[in-house]
C-alpha cells in the first residue's frame, strides 16, 4: 500500500490558498470539515491499525470562487499525554498501551485490575457532529471534542456520561428539518438493564455563551433492551424516517467479557468484536413521538453493516438502504502491517475481502397476523425486497441489491428520511482505499463515475445550488490524494448530475486521506 496513507500527516495551522483550475461556482459557500486519522507513531513506538491514528482535522473553505485549506491535529487529552510522554500512553481500538514498561509485572497487573473496564480514549478520529450549533469531533466513545470550525481549535472536551447514561455513541447522527440532532448510543457496562438508546438534542440547545454544552438539554427518545447482555450488536449508524427509527441488530457483536479482561490478557479491544455467520440480524423500529417498539419481529440473514444510506417510509411501508458485507473481515484490512504489503501480495489478499453491497429492505408496518405463511408482504412495485410471513408471526426480510462495490454513501440530505433517488459513494475496487467516486440511480438502477488514474478520493460530500429544483442539482466536494510526486492533493468540485469535472482547487501542502465530515454553509 502507499506509504501516503500511513506516513504521519502534518498541520497546516495557517489557512493557505488553492490553486483554482476550472471553475468553483460563486454560490457554494462554506467550509467543509473533514476528520480521519493523520498521526500513526509517537516517538519510537506505532499504532497497529490505521484507525487508531491520531485525529488530524481539516478545512476547506469557499468563497466567491477560492479555496482556501487549513489543518490542526485535534487536541484531545490523549493527544497531549502522547505528546507529553513522547510514546503511545491511551490505549486505541487496535492498539493496546501499557503503563511504562518501568514497572514491574506486579505494578502492571495491579493498575488494570483496578481499571477492569477501561475509560476509553478521546482520540476523535471518524466524523463531525453539530449538536445545537456547536460543532464536535467524534467516534464511537464517551467522550467528543468541541472544536472552532473556523480556527480547528479544540475548545474542550465533552462526556456523554455526564448528561446521559451512556458508555458509547456513534459519529453518525440525523439532522430533522428543525434543526435537531438525533444520536445512538449504548448503556454496556455498570449501567442496569443494559441497552441501546436513541438520544436527541434541540436545535436551541447551545448556550448563548458558548461556557455549557449543548448535550446539557439531551432528551432520551427511547431504548432497546439488549438481546444478550454479555454480546450487544455492534453499530456504527442507524435509519430515520419521518416517523420512525430504524436499528439494525446485527450478528457482529462486542464480547463484553473478553473486552472486560482485555488488558489482563493482552490482547486489543478490536479483538473483542466478534462475527457470528448462524446467528440472523434483527431490525427493530421504533416510533420517534411514542418511543414504542413496532410489534411485529422483523429479521434477516446474517449480515455485517456499518453505513445506512437513506429510509423514508412509502404505502404503509418501511424501506431503508444499507450498505452490507457478508463477514467482519473489512476490519481487518485496515491493520497497519497488512496495509504495508507490496501491491502484488496486497491485491491477492483483498480479493478474499467482501465488496460491500448496497442493499434495500423493505418492512410492511401493518402486519395482518393472519396473512398466511410463506406470503410476501411487500406490495410496492419498485423493489424486489421482500418480506415473507411466518408461521409464529414474525418477518423475515429478503433484500434487494442495488449495487455492489460502493461504500462511504452520502446523499443530497435535503431528501433525508424521504424517498430519493440517488446516491453517491466511494467505489472500492480490490483496493483498501476507493479509488472511484460513483453515483447510482436508484430509479434506472445505473451508474456513473469519476476517476483519475493514481488517484484516491475521500467520501464523496454532496452540497444543493440554492436554486435546485431536482434532487441532483448541486455539487459533490472530495478532498483527493495521490502517491505520485506529480500530483499535488487536491479539492474536487463535480457536477452532481454528470459527476463530470467542473473544478479543482490544487493545494500546495500535504493532505492526509481522512473518514468523514460535514459541509458547514457560510449562512450557518
Amino acid at each position: 500500500m502507499h506509504s501516503i496513507f500511513v506516513r504521519n500527516g502534518q498541520e497546516t495551522p495557517e489557512p493557505v490558498k488553492a490553486q483554482v483550475t476550472g471553475c468553483i461556482p460563486s454560490w457554494l459557500q462554506g467550509t467543509l470539515l473533514r476528520n480521519g486519522p493523520g498521526l500513526f507513531s509517537v516517538g519510537d513506538t506505532e499504532y497497529n491499525h490505521w484507525f487508531d491514528g491520531m485525529s488530524l482535522i481539516h478545512s476547506f473553505t469557499f468563497t466567491n470562487g477560492e479555496v482556501t485549506y487549513r489543518s490542526k491535529f485535534l487536541k484531545s487529552e490523549t493527544y497531549k499525554r502522547n505528546m507529553k510522554a513522547d510514546r503511545i500512553v491511551v490505549t486505541e481500538f487496535g492498539t493496546m498501551s501499557y503503563p511504562d514498561p518501568c514497572k514491574n509485572i506486579f505494578s502492571r497487573v495491579f493498575t488494570h485490575l483496578c481499571n477492569i473496564i477501561p475509560d476509553f480514549t478521546d482520540n476523535n478520529l471518524i466524523s463531525i457532529i453539530r449538536y445545537g450549533r456547536d460543532y464536535y469531533a467524534s467516534s464511537e466513545i464517551n467522550y467528543i471534542n468541541q472544536v472552532d470550525p473556523a480556527t480547528l481549535e479544540t475548545v474542550g472536551r465533552v462526556n456523554y456520561r455526564n448528561h446521559i447514561a451512556l458508555n458509547l455513541a456513534t459519529a453518525h447522527p440525523h439532522y430533522d428539518k428543525q434543526g435537531n440532532t438525533y444520536n445512538m448510543g449504548s448503556a454496556v457496562i455498570g449501567l442496569a438493564p443494559p441497552k441501546y438508546m436513541i438520544f436527541k438534542v434541540p436545535a436551541d440547545a447551545s448556550d448563548k455563551d458558548g461556557k455549557k454544552p449543548a448535550l446539557r438539554k439531551v432528551q432520551q427518545v427511547c431504548s432497546i433492551p439488549f438481546r444478550s447482555s454479555l454480546f450487544p450488536s455492534y453499530f456504527h449508524s442507524f435509519g430515520m424516517t419521518k416517523n420512525y427509527i430504524v436499528f439494525v441488530e446485527q450478528p457482529f457483536k462486542l464480547d463484553i467479557v473478553r473486552l472486560a479482561t482485555a488488558y489482563f490478557r493482552g490482547i486489543n479491544w478490536g479483538s473483542c468484536l466478534r462475527f457470528d455467520k448462524n446467528d440472523m440480524t434483527w431490525f427493530h423500529v421504533i416510533n420517534k413521538t411514542t418511543g414504542a417498539a413496532v410489534s411485529t419481529r422483523y429479521y434477516g440473514d446474517s449480515l455485517v453493516v456499518f453505513h445506512h444510506i437513506n429510509a423514508y417510509e412509502e404505502d404503509n411501508h418501511l424501506v431503508f438502504d444499507l450498505i452490507c458485507y457478508k463477514d467482519s473481515g473489512l476490519y481487518n484490512m485496515f491493520y497497519i502491517d497488512f496495509m504495508r504489503q507490496d501491491e502484488n501480495s496486497l491485491e491477492q489478499v483483498q480479493k478474499n475481502f467482501p465488496l460491500p453491497v448496497s442493499q434495500r429492505f423493505v418492512l410492511p408496518l401493518n402486519v395482518d397476523k393472519k396473512s398466511p405463511p410463506g406470503s410476501n408482504l411487500v406490495t410496492l412495485t419498485d423493489t424486489t425486497a421482500e418480506a415473507v410471513m411466518q408461521e409464529n408471526g414474525s418477518v423475515y426480510c429478503k433484500p434487494d441489491i442495488l449495487f455492489e462495490g460502493l461504500e462511504l454513501p452520502g446523499i443530497n440530505y435535503d431528501f433525508n428520511a424521504t424517498k430519493y433517488r440517488y446516491f453517491y459513494g466511494s467505489k472500492v475496487e480490490w483496493s483498501t482505499f476507493p479509488n472511484k467516486i460513483a453515483k447510482f440511480d436508484i430509479a434506472t438502477r445505473t451508474h456513473v463515475e469519476w476517476h483519475q488514474e493514481s488517484c484516491y478520493p475521500s467520501e464523496p460530500v454532496f452540497v444543493r445550488s440554492p436554486e435546485a429544483v431536482e434532487e441532483d442539482d448541486g455539487v459533490i466536494l472530495s478532498s483527493v490524494v495521490s502517491p505520485e510526486p506529480s500530483i499535488s492533493p487536491f479539492m474536487l468540485v463535480l457536477n452532481a448530475k454528470t459527476l463530470k469535472e467542473i473544478g479543482r482547487a490544487t493545494i500546495p501542502v500535504n493532505v492526509h486521506m481522512d473518514l468523514h465530515g460535514l459541509f458547514i454553509p457560510a449562512t450557518a
